[in-house]
């Protein structure tokens, strides 16, 4: 099949055909950028995934079919445009070495490997696996990828006019599908699906499917290492899915009805709405027909981080978190953690947690769907922008984080928020931008649109490349705002090396990068290993007959913080004291042990440690007393134990010594 290919059309009126009558230019370019990207996906010798790699996603292109056999007069060629099923919709980058000083350049990558449109149709969301093959430590992992609208719906009907090509329809039509090359319904894929690509052979699969989802695809994709399971954001019911590493789907956390109530909101089921491609409502360039679920329990991003699984939901973007339990299940213990500060209420599309205890959160603009494919998102307006932990937590405010995020500079166009909703962490890159695996987390890459293009500095920027770069820029985490403006000191890449297009919006998705850290214990992030011994009775607090402690313990998660270990401790009154308050001190000597002198209630105790030795058993002195009787002042009643806490074998310093 020959055609005419381009990664947009622009319109319906002369510019389209003018770009049309200078097609081999457009081919030229086509060609040049074969020297860039490389060919579609295919099983290799070698593993695909290292340390380091950076997958994009993004939208494929389009093409006219046999478009050397010319258009019947007066057909408008738009019409005749569909996804080009040849081109990638996933590439898998080395950024091994960017090639010197981060200067504002486009970075010329090796060719990157690619999965097309036509294996998996579009996608958005990205997660890694842990490597484990058989049960055995791999060190290479699985790659997963996630069917969208984001990229727009587009649906076609039969060919009704013999021209070897469906009809491409801007409405709901009787006998209408999605196009070759949405959701890869060729592969049978659907909107629903999650594709696996192996990290060693390429090879790609149906991993799992969310068939209640009509079209509005999927949000995004968590992994969970610690029980092996995935989590994704489902956006036509709202639901967040648990899914296993089989790919079996286990239960759901719906948050419009378990979730907001927890935040003093009233709860919101879903609507039942479908997304109807054969009903007249249907409107390809109108997303409020495509079936979301309403806003006000639409999750879309998912990120696992410190035993809880934290999404967004809405416009007027909320963070919330769910606790993980022990078996890997929904805790049932939701949490309102803030609400989104920037100048526009957009979407936050992902979040991405660093070993400092950073919180990092990517705005996509709203859902468009051009019918020239020009723009998927409006651009230009979304901020990529950082949160952290209120330390000590302010009583004073709502949120345990910060009032006011930091930001960073995205791409040059004026005001510097080009972000396309993808972001994550990658490891550090030395003055001469080699990747430097020891550090973990210290650059910041992200998604954006036109991110090379600025008129003003456009004599300097040419030195380093087109300007026409859609794809990912790639930050050191230290330059935030002022520093970084406009963002001389990051690199670019851009998606797909068609340079021809700089006014397209929304084409590139999502952004994940394989980034194996062991041995470094991330703040906040919920260490492996530790537990405790039965609690005792100090020898200076005799105990009352025979009765046991007065204080059971259920649960402990550790945790690290800038300020060392943490300790969350789940308690149990089983004796009936009516405690609710606890204070702490050391009972190993040399060891520092402190706790806030408040609690939340339905929250862990938390006790802070530091002075020990990694793995060491640490005695904690508890005394467990009424808040209401310390406020009468004097003397108050307070239950006295010890609990020796089993401390990870996990150096909390680590991460400390990576800035």
């Amino acid at each position: 099949m020959s055609g005419v290919r381009g990664s947009f059309l622009r319109s319906r009126g002369g510019r389209l055909r003018r770009a049309i009558a200078t097609s081999s230019g457009i081919l030229a370019l086509a060609l040049s950028a074969g020297l860039w990207i490389g060919g579609a996906a295919q099983a290799q010798e070698t593993q695909i995934i290292y340390p380091g790699s950076m997958a994009v996603t993004g939208f494929p292109g389009t093409i006219i079919p046999d478009f050397d056999q010319g258009l019947p007069p007066g057909v408008d060629p738009v019409d005749e445009t569909f996804i080009d099923t040849s081109r990638a919709s996933l590439r898998v980058f080395d950024v091994t070495h960017l090639g010197g000083p981060a200067s504002g350049q486009l970075v010329f990558t090796p060719p990157p490997f690619e999965v097309t449109a036509g294996q998996i149709g579009e996608v958005f969301g990205l997660a890694y696996d842990d490597g484990v093959r058989d049960g055995v430590p791999s060190g290479v992992p699985n790659l997963y990828a996630a069917a969208t609208s984001l990229h727009g719906i587009e649906i076609v009907t039969p060919d009704a006019d013999n021209d070897g090509r469906p009809e491409r329809q801007r409405r709901g039509a009787a006998g209408a599908v999605f196009m070759d090359g949405q959701f890869g319904t060729e592969n049978g894929g659907g909107p629903g699906t999650i594709w696996k690509i192996d990290g060693i052979t390429g090879a790609v699969s149906k991993f799992a499917y969310i068939d209640t989802d009509s079209g509005p695809g999927i949000g995004n994709l968590a992994f969970d290492p610690a029980h092996r399971e995935f989590f994704a954001s489902d956006l036509d019911t709202g639901l967040i899915h648990r899914i296993d590493i089989e790919g079996n789907l286990i239960d759901s956390f719906d948050h419009g009805v378990a979730g907001r109530p927890a935040h003093g909101l009233s709860p919101v089921a879903d609507d039942g709405v479908l997304m109807d491609i054969q009903g007249a409502a249907f409107d390809t360039e109108d997303p409020e027909t495509w079936g979301y679920t309403q806003d006000a329990r639409r999750v879309w991003a998912v990120s696992y981080h410190g035993g809880r699984l934290y999404y967004s939901v809405g416009e007027k973007a909320e963070i919330w978190s769910v606790g993980i339990a022990s078996d890997g299940s929904f805790a049932g213990d939701p949490r309102w953690e803030l609400t989104v500060k920037a100048d526009q209420d957009y979407a936050v599309t992902d979040i991405a947690f660093d070993n400092k205890g950073f919180m990092y959160l990517a705005q996509r603009g709203p859902v468009e769907n051009r019918y020239d494919y020009s723009r998927f998102a409006s651009s230009g307006k979304g901020e990529l922008i950082r949160y952290w932990r209120e330390d000590p937590d302010d009583p004073a405010t709502e949120s345990a984080w910060v009032e006011v995020p930091e930001e960073y500079a995205v791409g040059f166009p004026q005001g510097n928020r080009q972000s396309a909703g993808g972001v994550d962490l990658q490891y550090r890159y030395d003055a001469e931008g080699n990747l430097d695996t020891s550090v973990c987390t210290d650059t910041v890459v992200n998604t954006g649109d036109k991110l090379r293009d600025n008129p003003e500095f456009a004599e300097r920027l040419a030195a380093g490349g087109p300007l026409a770069v859609h794809g990912v820029q790639l930050t050191p985490s230290a330059l935030v705002e002022p520093a970084n403006v406009p963002p001389f000191g990051s690199w670019f890449v851009d998606f797909d090396g068609y340079f021809e297009d700089p006014d397209v919006q929304g084409h590139v998705g999502d952004v994940r990068v394989w980034r194996p850290c062991e041995g470094r214990a991330g703040y906040y992030e919920e260490i492996p290993g530790g537990g405790y011994l039965p609690p005792f009775y100090p020898p200076d607090f005799p105990p009352p007959g025979n009765l046991p402690p007065c204080v059971d313990v259920e649960d402990v998660h550790y945790y690290c913080t800038p300020r060392g270990l943490r300790a969350e401790l789940t308690l149990h009154d089983h004796a009936g004291f009516g405690g609710d308050s606890i204070k702490a001190q050391s009972r190993t000597p040399g060891v520092g042990v402190t706790t806030p002198m408040s609690h939340v209630p339905g929250k862990p105790y938390t006790v802070d440690i530091t002075g020990h030795d990694p793995g060491d058993t640490v005695n904690v002195g508890l005394c467990f007393y009424r808040k209401s009787d310390q406020d009468k002042g004097g003397y108050y009643p307070c239950c006295k134990m010890t609990l020796p806490l089993r401390t990870p074998a996990v150096d909390c310093e680590a991460p400390r010594r990576e800035r």
